[in-house]
């Protein structure tokens, strides 16, 4: 998968991207950071059972996430 879809870029990982189709149903959330301690992060409250693994964390950044708002 090319990022944001451009030919002229690099193929990269389908997690390595934001893309929506993904080979299986990974459940996205915009959340905001409470606090780290050591390997655990602490988050607003989502509709996740207690200790869901977390597949990739990356940040919210604006142009990318929301580019018509």
């Amino acid at each position: 998968m090319h990022s944001h879809g451009e030919p002229g870029r690099p193929l990269r990982s389908v997690f390595a991207t934001r893309s929506p189709v993904r080979p299986n149903h990974i459940a996205l959330y915009n959340v905001k950071i409470e606090k780290i301690e050591g390997a655990k992060i602490f988050i607003n409250s989502i509709d996740a059972y207690d200790s869901t693994p977390v597949v990739n964390i990356k940040p919210a950044v604006k142009h990318l996430d929301c580019p018509n708002n």
